[in-house]
């Protein structure tokens, strides 16, 4: 079983690092149980999406994955909030907001990270990155946060990484691979 699910990721073109991890599983089950990386889990739902209403449960929980870094976000820039709540209101079917909303929402997130991260590369800066995540999750698209060598950043990247995977698992509490 656990071969057949390596090479399943490997089909998939996952990344080496989760292939790697996913390996002291026996069943996709109890990796799935014990991912800490909500990312990784959001890659693979993500890959697998069939039509448009499994991707508007997808955008949704991301949008919650990404709510978690909005506390680093520069106080007063709002683009990664309402780039958040735009895909939220177009998942939710909500009148008049278009998927080309979502993308103007979230180029002007990518826009504000941009030039946060072009002003200081921080970990506080990298949250934006993953509002513009949300938002353009519509398309399965998932950026990494950038990396940095501060432990204190490490230790804050994992434990935000295991609270989105609490967060994906609340919208599927199992998945078949």
């Amino acid at each position: 079983m656990r071969e057949i699910i390596i090479t399943k990721l490997q089909k998939m073109d996952a990344c080496i690092d989760a292939v790697e991890w996913t390996k002291q599983y026996n069943t996709f089950d109890e990796a799935w149980n014990n991912c800490d990386r909500g990312h990784w889990m959001l890659w693979l739902i993500g890959r697998r999406i069939k039509n448009l209403k499994q991707r508007k449960v997808l955008v949704l929980c991301a949008c919650q994955c990404a709510r978690l870094s909005l506390k680093y976000v520069k106080k007063g820039e709002r683009r990664p909030l309402e780039a958040i709540e735009t895909a939220e209101k177009w998942a939710n079917n909500e009148k008049g907001i278009t998927i080309q909303d979502v993308k103007n929402a979230a180029s002007a997130a990518n826009a504000a990270a941009y030039a946060a991260y072009a002003a200081a590369p921080s970990a506080a800066n990298a949250a934006a990155y993953a509002a513009y995540a949300a938002a353009a999750a519509y398309a399965a698209a998932s950026s990494a946060a950038s990396a940095a060598s501060s432990a204190a950043y490490a230790a804050n990247r994992k434990k935000t990484f295991n609270k989105c995977a609490e967060i994906v698992r609340e919208f599927y509490p199992s998945y078949k691979f």
